[in-house]
């Protein structure tokens, strides 16, 4: 899951980075408004973390942005205004959530995952597709009853495709989700090639179906036909 973390304060910034890191999150970063214009503008994103004040704009401005874009992006404000105005603005423009600092890194990591869940898989704990289920807070994966052994980018790539299923899906917005912007474009995608062929035979040695089908010269779509 790719996160956009806009927020000013540096050290802030680098601990929420840390922390979702850890939690196998792609984390990329705004300290200023007009960078955070710039990213979402070019990059799309599962959440987008922002603070409400920030150099040279507002973050309530960033989010009638991604409104009028019609992003899919789940919002959550981070703030320091206690301000009951400012929270309710900020839902009314279309944010998820609201967290007023200071707040526990864990929770926002869980609200975070919160906002994906309703956004993506209907508020479910875990996600099912046939044969095949996710559990997000553990980073699991069953198929059937055997429990797979996955790298972190297998999981990430399986996340991502069951989040998209049947949609097309290239092998550019597969690297920008898996390594995010600092990934270096090219026409090479031997590593997302290894990485799908390894998830692929992993489900099939479980007794699972494979759903992903290519689509050459395009990219992928997981499906069930």
């Amino acid at each position: 899951m790719k996160v956009l973390i806009v927020e000013d304060e540096l050290e802030l910034l680098k601990e929420i980075v840390a922390f979702l890191q850890q939690e196998s999150f792609v984390c990329e970063t705004a300290s200023t408004y007009m960078q955070a214009v710039e990213k979402l503008q070019i990059y799309k994103y599962d959440v987008v973390v922002v603070d409400i004040t920030l150099p040279g704009g507002s973050g309530l401005q960033l989010i009638e942005t991604l409104k009028l874009q019609q992003s899919l992006s789940g919002i959550i404000i981070i703030s320091a205004k206690n301000s009951l105005d400012d929270k309710l603005h900020g839902l009314d423009l279309g944010a998820d959530d609201y967290l007023t600092k200071p707040f526990h890194l864990a929770e926002l990591n869980s609200r975070i995952k919160a906002v994906i869940r309703r956004r993506k898989f209907e508020g479910q704990n875990c996600i099912k597709h046939n044969e095949i289920t996710i559990f997000p807070d553990t980073g699991s994966v069953k198929v059937n009853d055997n429990t797979l052994t996955l790298t972190k980018k297998e999981y990430e790539l399986l996340f991502f495709f069951i989040g998209n299923k049947n949609r097309l899906v290239t092998k550019e917005s597969i690297a920008e989700h898996l390594w995010g912007d600092n990934f270096d474009m090219s026409d090479n995608f031997d590593f997302i090639y290894t990485h799908i062929n390894n998830l692929r035979k992993k489900i099939d040695k479980a007794g699972g179906t494979d759903y992903l089908k290519t689509i050459y010269g395009m990219g992928y779509k997981y499906c069930d036909e």
